[in-house]
């Protein structure tokens, strides 16, 4: 469900509604340092906090742990093998995949494409 006041990309819709998947290292997000949150471009629910995310050396900004209830899950076999990707609950908007070589404490690493993510600072 896409929301009617928001222009996306043709890259962001295919990520988003296509399932596909930004190239490695493509995202400014990646190098996002500052304090504030991520949030879905589609639908504007806020996702992470930017006290979860860390470098995890894939290419995508990726992040330990989500805030409660705004993603769905679902099994994905496309590469052959099991992998869990992940939508917003609002919108539906597919973001990435869930792997279980993250750090501690949840040991989750959120592999989110950065396309589908908005930074906004938290302002003081």
């Amino acid at each position: 469900m896409k929301d009617k006041n928001i222009k996306l990309t043709e890259q962001q819709k295919s990520i988003l509604f296509e399932e596909e998947t930004e190239a490695p290292g493509s995202s400014d997000l990646n190098y996002e340092k500052r304090e504030g949150a991520y949030h879905c471009v589609n639908c504007d629910t806020k996702l992470f906090d930017s006290d979860k995310k860390y470098e995890s050396g894939s290419g995508w900004p990726s992040f330990f742990q989500s805030l409660p209830d705004v993603f769905e899950v679902k099994k994905d076999f496309l590469l052959g093998y099991e992998r869990i990707e992940y939508h917003c609950k609002k919108c539906g908007g597919h973001h990435g995949h869930i792997f279980e070589d993250g750090p501690k404490p949840t040991g989750k690493r959120y592999c989110n494409n950065g396309a589908c993510l908005v930074f906004k600072l938290i302002k003081k």
